[in-house]
């Protein structure tokens, strides 16, 4: 009988890949669970009970928010945030039915169900209606090659860097209206991660921003490095995180933070970070120009933002899982 299958289909370039990919190094005696299917698959969770029969695991552990229906053994999940229900855009009348009929369902019977940080826990407690023992904070980590040395991105121009998806929640137009009023040098630019779309590069047109707005793709993590060292600061006015990696990572590497003062942004950043209004454009723009400007404020945030980085780590997020699922089994797990 296996004692731990690990869902390790949720690796991946992104929030959620990065933890599980964490999880798996650094928990050795998890068993992957790997089949040709996302487990997002709207079939996944009848599936996923199925085949649990046969592997007859003593624990099924998840990295994400999936979570076999209907199986009557022990098991654990991630639930990293709320955002497919507190977030418009990413929601849909599925989306809200999978939340209530499965993933409702599942926190109550978990074992445990993991999350990242204390707003998260908070959010899930409330909308599951479960006692705050049900749930764990873990965390999240920031590691290699995030680092404050190492080599440096120089385009021949400063530059303050965007990291993320271009959803409306991570509130791109507003950050480049704030941008554009901030009244930075021309020779300041703004590079944001992914390619451009036809609404960002309208409102850059508009906002006569074009040449100052570069899209850098889908860097390697090595290269994401390089820009955050590079960067005077990383700007992240995002409406909704459930933890926000980006900050963290851009701490670790020595840069600067401006990011928004709601969800679970302020808990994450500490007082590392420059908080503004992510509804208030002249807030971004004031602090854009802060961020721009004030030599003595960039030192300060540069050695908070490494000490607050300092406490979030993959081993310490790994530690607390594994004491999780060490309970939950029964067992030992090296």
């Amino acid at each position: 009988m296996t004692s731990v299958l690990y869902d390790a289909r949720w690796i991946g370039n992104h929030g959620i890949g990065r933890f599980a990919a964490e999880l798996q190094k650094q928990i050795p005696d998890l068993v992957p669970f790997t089949v040709k299917r996302h487990p997002s698959h709207a079939l996944d969770p009848a599936l996923l009970s199925y085949e649990l029969l046969r592997w007859k695991p003593r624990l099924f552990f998840s990295p994400g928010y999936n979570s076999p229906l209907g199986w009557t053994k022990r098991f654990i999940f991630t639930l990293h945030d709320l955002h497919h229900l507190r977030v418009p855009e990413n929601s849909s009348p599925v989306k809200r039915a999978y939340y209530d009929l499965i993933i409702k369902p599942a926190c109550r019977r978990a074992a445990a169900v993991l999350t990242v940080s204390e707003y998260s826990k908070q959010e899930i407690c409330q909308w599951a209606n479960i006692s705050e023992d049900q749930i764990v904070n873990v965390g999240n980590g920031v590691g290699m090659p995030f680092t404050s040395s190492g080599p440096t991105h120089d385009p021949g121009y400063a530059y303050l860097l965007y990291v993320g998806s271009h959803k409306v929640h991570k509130n791109l137009p507003r950050l480049l209206k704030a941008f554009a009023a901030s009244g930075v040098p021309k020779e300041v630019h703004l590079l944001m991660t992914g390619l451009p779309e036809t609404s960002l590069m309208n409102a850059i047109n508009e906002l006569h921003l074009a040449g100052r707005v570069i899209f850098i793709g889908f860097p390697s993590n090595e290269e994401l490095a390089m820009y955050y060292r590079g960067a005077l600061g990383l700007v992240f006015p995002s409406l909704y995180e459930g933890f926000g990696l980006p900050p963290m990572e851009a701490m670790a590497c020595g840069t600067p933070v401006l990011t928004s003062n709601v969800c679970a942004l302020p808990e994450i950043v500490g007082d590392a970070a420059l908080l503004v209004d992510p509804m208030d454009t002249d807030a971004i723009s004031d602090g854009i120009r802060r961020l721009s400007q004030e030599e003595t404020l960039r030192t300060l945030l540069r050695q908070n933002g490494l000490v607050r980085a300092g406490h979030f780590t993959w081993p310490k997020t790994a530690e607390r899982a594994r004491m999780v699922l060490q309970t939950a089994i029964g067992l030992p797990l090296d």
